[in-house]
């Protein structure tokens, strides 16, 4: 019969596989696993990113041309636990809030 110890290493190491195989297809799934956010963290992302993405609306509905605000007000809030160039990617990747992240991929390629 196999013990607890060895049911837990199995479970660890198809995690690991489960990872792998997220890292393609859903990026940023996996860094949240990757860096052991909790529920609540990554609901303060999605609350962060759609606080800004109806920013984002509102200033290009009144004709704004640089988003440079909203790119710092992103980093500032970003949970610590991500490094926000890597967190951005994988939320474009992901296809979640991508024309937020779009735009904040082009800020930080031509600052």
């Amino acid at each position: 019969m196999e013990s607890n110890e060895e049911k837990l290493q199995r479970l660890e190491f198809y995690q690991e596989i489960l990872l792998t195989v997220m890292n393609n297809a859903y990026p940023f799934y996996a860094l949240i696993i990757n860096n052991e956010l909790s529920k609540s963290e990554v609901e303060d992302i999605y609350l962060l990113c759609t606080k800004l993405n109806n920013e984002l609306k509102k200033q290009k509905e009144e004709g704004f041309v640089t988003f440079l605000p909203l790119l710092t007000h992103f980093v500032g809030m970003l949970n610590y636990k991500l490094e926000p160039h890597e967190t951005i990617d994988a939320l474009y990747e992901q296809n979640i809030y991508r024309d937020l992240m779009a735009e904040l991929k082009k800020i930080i390629r031509n600052p």
